[in-house]
């Protein structure tokens, strides 16, 4: 199976518990909602997600040397 290096960057409270910066090695064909499963944040909770800068959805997979950002709903008034 071929590895592929990813980063992956929490923001807000999902970094409580967790961390704020992590490199990991993921396998083939490994989506962005992979990720956010692997790391038990529920979907509904996100707010943003961004791939290498640019914004972009669960289905998408992941590559060498992306570089994926994961942010919360924003709440407030």
């Amino acid at each position: 199976m071929i590895k592929k290096r990813i980063t992956v960057k929490l923001f807000a409270y999902f970094r409580d518990n967790r961390f704020k910066q992590e490199d990991r090695e993921v396998g083939e064909n490994i989506t962005v909602g992979d990720i956010v499963d692997s790391l038990t944040i529920d979907r509904e909770e996100v707010g943003v997600l961004m791939l290498n800068s640019r914004h972009t959805e669960f289905s998408t997979c992941l590559a060498e040397n992306d570089v994926l950002a994961i942010f919360p709903v924003v709440g407030g008034g």
